[in-house]
């Protein structure tokens, strides 16, 4: 621990900025003890995530790319390729108890999205150059992404957060 007294009144300013308030603190507590108390999934509400309408939306865009690169309408793909890395996002409450869920999944979970943005883009390039194999090498990284994500967490999300499909 930094002897407040031994730095000058700048350096205590940085290190106390550097300090996580005691507020943000308890706040963040009580967040993840509503989020993980025992009780709480009874008291989840009925209505459907938005992670649902958001994974619709994406296999929508998905099925347009694929046809897209069936009639090597790489403008098309190009214009596409944004939104699979570009997409809507569940608001905070339901990210909460999607991270709670998650817990020390978080990193596997995380890398798969991380290699879905990361072939979405480099599809996007290859599209924008005309470079067909490039453009189909990518799409199938960001499908084998996609059923890696699905694989490791779709059934257990849907059974947690009782989802249909």
């Amino acid at each position: 621990m930094v002897d407040r007294f031994s730095i000058s009144r700048r350096e205590q300013t940085v290190y106390r900025a550097k300090q996580p308030s005691i507020h943000a603190v308890a706040l963040a507590a009580a967040m993840m003890a509503l989020v993980t108390s025992p009780g709480s999934r009874a008291e989840e509400p009925t209505t459907p995530m938005v992670l649902g309408a958001v994974m619709k939306q994406l296999g929508r865009d998905m099925q347009a790319v694929t046809g897209a690169i069936s009639r090597e309408d790489w403008s098309r793909v190009e214009d596409l390729a944004p939104k699979l890395v570009r997409r809507d996002e569940p608001p905070f409450t339901e990210k909460m108890r999607i991270l709670a869920r998650l817990g020390t999944d978080l990193g596997k979970f995380r890398s798969f999205d991380t290699q879905v943005h990361d072939a979405a883009n480099s599809m996007g390039d290859a599209a924008m150059r005309g470079d067909g194999l490039a453009v189909i090498n990518a799409f199938a990284r960001v499908q084998q992404a996609c059923l890696g994500c699905h694989q490791g967490f779709r059934k257990s999300f849907m059974e947690h957060f009782q989802t249909k499909r």
